[in-house]
């Protein structure tokens, strides 16, 4: 069981990373403009 809520955590935090990579992106391209 606890080996399982450690991998939720970690693909949480990927996605969450994920998002914010996007995020950045996104910025970058506004500020390019």
């Amino acid at each position: 069981m606890g080996s399982l809520k450690k991998r939720r955590k970690a693909k949480i935090n990927k996605h969450k990373r994920r998002k914010k990579l996007r995020m950045h992106r996104h910025k970058k391209r506004t500020w390019q403009k």
